[in-house]
């Protein structure tokens, strides 16, 4: 059975108009995945681009100290308190806790100690005296060489935070990287890091888009192969097109100042998250009757 609160979340993941979201959950048994995947076939939506919209609230930060930096997302739940100088202090005695350690896990750095109590308790007390949830989301170290410079940027005040190592060039080549990786939402740096599964499953539905264009299977197969081309080119750091400028790739303006990228973290407050509950719900509810 296909329910208003199904509705509401493939709309929510997908941005199609409710009636569209019905008709893919009655065509695919309620599954919101097949769902996704059914309304893109079909060119209603492009839920690549919508499914991890922003969701929560919080900060993302870096910090470097030499040779290492670290970079956390810390969430609260709402803008208000985000802005908060006691929140923005828990988020620098994080990235402290983070370049001072060797974890590689939340539940490893919730026992690492930060001016005298743990992280988790940390967290804890600033839940308390805040009087919101707060969550430690992720982080990570990043170490370089000495031939090797990083590139920081922090967006909307830390609503997205990149750090970007390259060798060779400078720290300011390697902050342009940064930036243009900020505002365009590279989820790779190369081809080869593109997990198979994901790039069989964007052959699939491309395949399937050619298809329902009316292209025969055959003349569908070599037209994925050139958009498969256009599907790299929107997800990998090196193959985008330089938001500086335009003529040359991300990749190809590192090169010509004598440097090539070695990796590029970029965090997003709340991408990938279930939404806060929205007011909506009795509106999708009346539309389904």
């Amino acid at each position: 059975m296909v329910t208003a609160s199904l509705v509401k979340e493939l709309r929510e993941k997908t941005g199609a108009g409710m009636l569209d979201c019905k008709k893919a959950l009655e065509a695919n048994n309620g599954d919101i995945n097949a769902s996704i995947d059914w309304l893109r076939e079909k060119g209603i939506s492009k839920a690549a681009k919508k499914a991890d919209r922003i969701a929560a609230e919080g900060l993302a930060a870096i910090e470097v100290e030499g040779n290492k930096a670290a970079i956390v997302e810390v969430n609260s739940e709402t803008d208000f308190v985000a802005k908060n100088d006691e929140f923005k202090e828990l988020v620098n005695k994080l990235l402290k806790a983070v370049l001072n350690s060797d974890a590689k896990t939340i539940e490893e750095i919730s026992n690492v100690e930060v001016d005298g109590e743990t992280v988790n308790d940390l967290i804890v007390s600033k839940t308390a005296t805040i009087g919101e949830k707060l969550s430690f989301r992720r982080f990570e170290r990043i170490t370089k060489t000495d031939s090797q410079s990083f590139g920081s940027y922090i967006h909307m005040g830390g609503k997205i935070a990149v750090i970007t190592v390259v060798e060779g060039a400078n720290e300011e080549v390697a902050k342009d990287v940064s930036m243009h990786a900020a505002a365009m939402r590279p989820k790779y740096v190369v081809r080869s890091e593109v997990p198979t599964e994901e790039l069989e499953h964007e052959r699939a539905i491309l395949k399937e888009q050619a298809i329902s264009e009316g292209k025969p299977a055959e003349i569908a197969e070599k037209m994925v192969n050139g958009r498969i081309n256009k599907f790299y080119k929107e997800i990998c750091l090196e193959e985008q097109p330089f938001v500086k400028d335009s003529d040359v790739t991300v990749g190809t303006y590192v090169k010509n100042n004598g440097g090539s990228i070695v990796s590029m973290t970029r965090f997003e407050v709340g991408e990938g998250m279930e939404k806060r509950e929205e007011n909506f719900a009795e509106e999708v509810a009346a539309q389904m009757k």
